[in-house]
């Protein structure tokens, strides 16, 4: 006879019972909380306080990654125990410790050695002051390249021995306005050779190449005769090199001249630039090259004289020569036929 409807079979409830009480294969994850829980964004996974999770025991509670408590976790800011005594036994080693202090002293030496030969082959210390000048200066200077034969006292007043920034003394050396002439000269050359209808990068830089070479090998020989000839004297080969970058002032009055005047004007201001840079020239370099304690002795007078008269004759040919290059050019009949086709 069938039970009624509605009442329960307990050998089936029974056996029901007895399934619920075996062992789970897997926790039961279906309680824990919604996403978004304990401040954790959907989609990331669930952290929980340290030591408790709510619902589960302590050691149930989730872990995630780069959280305490998961295996392999390091807490950072402190360096692992095997890394901080391996640098500790790299720093404790005196064979590493030598090496480093023996490098360091390696170091040094080099630096002192270069320092030393830069300075004995270029002086950086006394290149300084050749640079040291004001608006004042270059404006009396100038003045003075164009116009020497109005100037009376040509001795400088501080001691020859040691470098005097031009600002001060304006008939000391100076290698500001012969390094900007020779900027400005080519900048001139390039309007000069534009007007020609013949200008180009290559032709502006073989003219800059020129000049440098030409510059070099004057000044080259310029030491070599004061080297042969054995005379002491209180020129420096980087007072040599300003007083021979002068002429480049002279080339720009001259080039412009030129671009204006045409042929006249070359040869006007060539003459007079000459005559210029020539009494400059003999008038400074007197007295350097012929000191008062030496007046005396003849034979060592002559030699300097003779060398006073090279440098003051060698800047108007250098001149002539680097610009009448650039000024000879005067097209044909042919030439300006095709031009104007």
């Amino acid at each position: 006879m069938d039970p009624p409807t509605g009442t329960r079979n307990p050998k089936k409830s029974k056996q029901r019972s007895k399934r619920h009480q075996q062992p789970q294969l897997f926790d039961d994850t279906s309680m824990h909380p919604p996403a978004g829980t304990y401040g954790q964004s959907p989609g990331y996974p669930q952290t929980y306080p340290q030591g408790y999770s709510q619902g589960y025991p302590p050691q149930q509670a989730y872990m995630a990654p780069g959280t305490a408590g998961y295996p392999g976790y390091m807490p950072t800011g402190h360096p692992s125990e095997p890394a901080q005594h391996y640098g500790e036994q790299i720093f404790n080693d005196p064979m590493a410790a030598m090496a480093v202090q023996y490098g360091s002293n390696l170091a040094g030496h080099g630096k002192e050695y270069v320092a030393k030969n830069i300075d004995k082959y270029v002086p950086v210390s006394r290149l300084k002051y050749y640079f040291a000048v004001d608006n004042g200066y270059v404006g009396k200077k100038l003045a003075l390249l164009f116009f020497p034969f109005s100037h009376m006292d040509w001795s400088i007043k501080y001691n020859q021995h040691e470098p005097v920034a031009p600002r001060y003394e304006v008939n000391a050396p100076d290698l500001y306005i012969p390094v900007m002439a020779f900027v400005t000269y080519l900048l001139v050359t390039g309007v000069v050779l534009g007007t020609q209808q013949r200008f180009s990068p290559e032709q502006l830089g073989m003219e800059a190449s020129s000049l440098l070479v030409w510059l070099v090998i004057e000044v080259a020989c310029l030491m070599l005769v004061l080297y042969i000839m054995n005379m002491k004297t209180d020129l420096k080969y980087l007072d040599v090199l300003a007083y021979c970058g002068y002429k480049y002032v002279g080339m720009i009055a001259v080039a412009i001249a030129c671009m204006i005047f045409n042929n006249m004007g070359f040869y006007v201001a060539l003459g007079w630039v000459s005559c210029s840079i020539m009494f400059f020239l003999v008038r400074t370099l007197k007295v350097q090259i012929l000191p008062e304690a030496e007046a005396d002795q003849l034979t060592g007078s002559k030699r300097r004289i003779y060398l006073l008269l090279l440098i003051a004759i060698l800047q108007p040919i250098f001149i002539y020569w680097l610009t009448s290059g650039l000024f000879s050019y005067r097209p044909t009949l042919i030439g300006k036929m095709a031009a104007s086709l």
